[in-house]
């Protein structure tokens, strides 16, 4: 079998990770009052989803590591949240709010279907490892 791959070579990985720097930048134009509110729980959340993929995928078992990949799924829709409640406080433009919600968009369909797939070869106990999952989920690029 060839070199496996990591975590790190996922797209939902890469595009979580892209998520981040978009919120992160995002959210240093929200007022100073907000640091320690919506500023804090959008950058915490979007933070979340590529530390839970990473560490979902660094279990040994598929039920652990599901679990997390969940989790992930969770901070998504959180961020979803966290972002029109920004629009609707007017944080951030209706052009920002489509534009991360288009990030977010492909990050979900990128999570629901490693999920879809890892679920898959969970069933058939193929894999032993995450990364011989990865390899075989492969990437868009």
């Amino acid at each position: 079998m060839s070199e496996t791959l990591s975590y790190k070579e996922l797209d939902v990985w890469k595009q979580s990770r892209l998520l981040v720097k978009s919120i992160y930048q995002l959210t240093k134009n929200f007022p100073k009052d907000e640091q320690f509110g919506l500023t804090s729980q959008m950058r915490r959340a979007a933070v979340s989803i590529p530390s839970n993929l990473a560490e979902g995928c660094g279990r040994n078992h598929f039920k652990d590591s599901i679990q997390f990949f969940f989790v992930a799924r969770g901070s998504i829709y959180e961020l979803e949240t966290q972002l029109t409640l920004a629009s609707d406080l007017q944080l951030i433009s209706i052009d920002d709010l489509e534009s991360g919600l288009n990030q977010i968009t492909r990050c979900k369909k990128l999570l629901n279907g490693f999920i879809n797939y890892f679920q898959k070869q969970s069933n058939n106990q193929q894999p032993t490892t995450i990364n011989e999952t990865s390899e075989e989920y492969g990437n868009d690029n």
